[in-house]
Formats: C-alpha cells, structure tokens, sequence
C-alpha cells in the first residue's frame, strides 16, 4: 500500500524490564528517542505498538478498532482488577455492565458520597489532633476505607477496619511488584473476594437485609443481558471495583498536600474559598503527578491509520502519564500551573489520568467523578479546616514505582482545626 510507513521501533528481543524500570517514564523515553508518538516495542514477549498523545488516545478508545478482553496480564487481573470485571469486558456486554456503575454516580450519590467524606475527615482530625504524627497516606487509607464501605453499604466493624484498608490498599499497590509482595496483593483480593461472595450470598438467600437502594444491593441483584443474575464471584469483583479506586484516591491526597506545601501562593488562593480555583487545582494535581502510567488492548481488526499498519490482534499501550504531560496539547506541560484549566475546554482524550473516553459507552473510568468530589472535601479540609506542620521529610516521589507517593508518606505533626 502506498500510505503505509513503517514504524519507528525499538530494537531488542524484550524490554519488560526497563518498563519495571523506568515506570511511568517507559514510554515517555522511547517517544523522545524516537521522535514519534506511535512506535513499536516489544514487552512480556510480545510485540507492542505504543500510542501517545490526543489523536492516538481518540483511536485507542474507539471499540470499532480494540478489544479489552484478554489484555490485562494474569498478575494484575490477580490484584489490581480481578476476574469478570468490567474492565476486561467488550462491546454489548461492557456497556450493559457500565450501565450498572453509571447508574450509581448519580448527582444525588456523589454528593452523599462527599457528606461522608467530610463526616469521616471531622472524625479523623478529632483523632489526629492527640497524635504525635501523622502519616497521612496510612491515615488517608482508613479513612477512604470507611467511606468507600459506607457509601457501598457493605457493612464494616471496627475490628474490620485496618485489615481491610490494608488489604484494598495491597490491590493497588502490587500490580507492578515482583515475588513476595505481588503475592501478598493476590492474597488480600482472595481474602476480599471470599468475603463479598458470602454477603452476596447471603443478601440473594435474604439472610442479610441490606437497603434496596444501596451499591451493594443493586451490584447484588444486577441482571446480565441474558437476564441471568450475575456470578457472585463477579459482583465480588465488581464491588470492590467501587471500594479500591476510592481508597487509592489517598494517592491522590498525599499529591495535593504536597502540591500545597510546593506552592504556597496557590495555597493563597485557595484560602479564599473560591470553589472554581479549587477545581482548577484538583484537576492540576490530577494532571501532573503520576497516577496510572499507561493502559492497554488489543487491536479487533487490522487498519491503518496515518499510514502505520496495525495487524489484528497486536498489543497496544496508551500513555496515560505522557499524553497528561503531551507539549503538544499543554503548555509548558512540566510546570504546575492549575489556571491551564481555567478556559480549558474539556476533551476526553487529551486529560485522562484515569483513563479515556465516553464516560457511558466507552472505557473511561466511572469513578472518575466520586474522585473529583472526594478531593474536594479533602482540599477543604487541608487548606480551610485545620492548621498542621510539616516536618522536614523526604517529599521525593520516584517516576519508576508503581504507584508513586511521596517517600515520607506526608507527615504531618501539630494538627488541629482551624479556629474561627
């Protein structure tokens, strides 16, 4: 074919380790190499196209062309996502299930879902206030865990509390390890699994009465599109797919109470109680620190697209972090700069640190929203409801773990409400 080009690629029989390596940067490196935002690597032993950028995210998530099914390697369907969720799901199939989550990020949901946000951060820095210090990443996990099963309406008891915030915080923290630590991430979803698949159970033979209205019940009695109730393995799965992504936004916390003490005249801002900057800084925090560093599918058919061949079946990665970061469409991308978002005009594939996409149709995360809201509460509660120190600590975060935090974790010391 005449438009056909070939694809700038990487040599070399596999580069899984330099990914284990270079973490959210893998891509990134490879797109400055080799001067190209499409390029062909190879990774788990497999030939890799890899896409970065707006335009490729827009083809990345167009379902005519990939597939989902199938992708994800084993060690992360064992941790991060599970078996049957609705993340490894295609066509029909994926947006009947969508629909389900969809149904439950309602105005009306996510705003009780910052009420008990807030209701759990009051409690929290009741107790804060009497500790020495606080590791806020440790304490952000307990918190999130409460509200994740509160807001579901999975029932949790207070000798319940810190073995499940460390094991929903396993799910997301091991993905990318090796050995040991990959292994205790499989145990803890076990452990999870094993729990939610007894109160399915339990709630469909009306052993455990359970609010009709609740996450928990409609997960429960959701119905697939043969009209046959869901595996109770698979609602386990799909239940923690609301509970882990609101613990993990503790990632997220710790970024925006580093972005806040990096920059103090932002923090000025905020002190004003303008809740338009306050977006504006979220989105930036969400924007500039690592989070996911790439996603993946395969391709449904063979095409071909700005004269580059794409054969059926091939592996494809989107950088999530480089196209957050693509100078292209960000200016002055390494800088934190939160009034970028001030006129920004809102494309779902140029901002998508939790992926892209429709929202409904598509694969774009349904959490995204119950993130944004929680992060409000939470900058709140930072910046207008308490006074707190922060000791010198390591506040370094490495582009090459999986996820990155800061080393310290935050901690903070001296911490009361604020009066007035």
């Amino acid at each position: 074919m005449p438009n056909e080009k070939a694809l700038p690629k990487e040599e070399g029989v596999d580069h899984t380790l330099s990914l284990l390596k270079e973490g959210y940067l893998f891509l990134a490196n490879r797109r400055n190499t080799l001067n190209s935002k499409v390029f062909e690597t190879r990774v788990l032993g497999k030939k890799a196209i890899c896409l970065s950028g707006k335009e490729a995210a827009e083809l990345f998530y167009d379902n005519k062309k990939f597939l989902r099914h199938g992708v994800v390697p084993e060690r992360v369907i064992q941790t991060l996502f599970g078996k049957g969720g609705v993340q490894g799901l295609d066509g029909e199939e994926h947006t009947h299930r969508k629909k389900m989550f969809m149904s439950v990020m309602t105005k009306e949901r996510l705003q009780q879902l910052a009420d008990i946000t807030g209701q759990q951060f009051a409690m929290a820095v009741d107790k804060w206030r009497s500790q020495e210090q606080v590791v806020l990443f440790e304490e952000m996990q307990l918190l999130l865990t409460k509200v994740a099963c509160e807001w579901a309406g999975v029932p949790l008891s207070k000798d319940q509390i810190q073995k499940l915030s460390k094991d929903l915080t396993s799910l997301f923290e091991t993905p990318a390890a090796v050995g040991p630590r990959n292994w205790g991430g499989r145990m803890s979803r076990n452990r999870i699994e094993k729990s939610l698949i007894e109160l399915v159970e339990a709630i469909r033979e009306e052993k455990v009465t359970v609010s009709a209205d609740s996450i928990l019940s409609i997960f429960a009695t959701h119905r697939d599109l043969d009209n046959h109730l869901l595996d109770k393995h698979v609602v386990a799965v799909e239940i923690l797919n609301i509970l882990r992504p609101i613990v993990a936004v503790s990632i997220f916390v710790n970024f925006l109470a580093l972005a806040l003490h990096n920059y103090p005249e932002d923090r000025k801002k905020l002190e004003t109680g303008d809740p338009a900057y306050a977006q504006m800084f979220i989105q930036e925090v969400r924007r500039f620190y690592p989070f996911f560093p790439f996603t993946g599918a395969t391709t449904k058919e063979s095409f071909t697209w700005k004269g580059y061949d794409f054969e059926e079946g091939t592996l494809t990665l989107l950088d999530l972090y480089g196209t957050n970061h693509d100078p292209d469409e960000w200016e002055n991308p390494d800088k934190f700069l939160p009034e970028r978002f001030k006129d920004w005009k809102e494309s779902p594939f140029s901002f998508i640190p939790q992926g892209g996409g429709d929202f409904v149709m598509g694969h774009r995360c349904a959490g995204e929203w119950a993130t944004v809201e929680i992060l409000k509460v939470c900058l709140d509660y930072l910046v207008n409801k308490l006074t707190y120190t922060m000791p010198p600590q390591d506040l370094s975060y490495s582009m090459s773990d999986i996820p990155s935090i800061p080393k310290s974790k935050i901690i903070l010391t001296n911490v009361e409400p604020k009066k007035g």
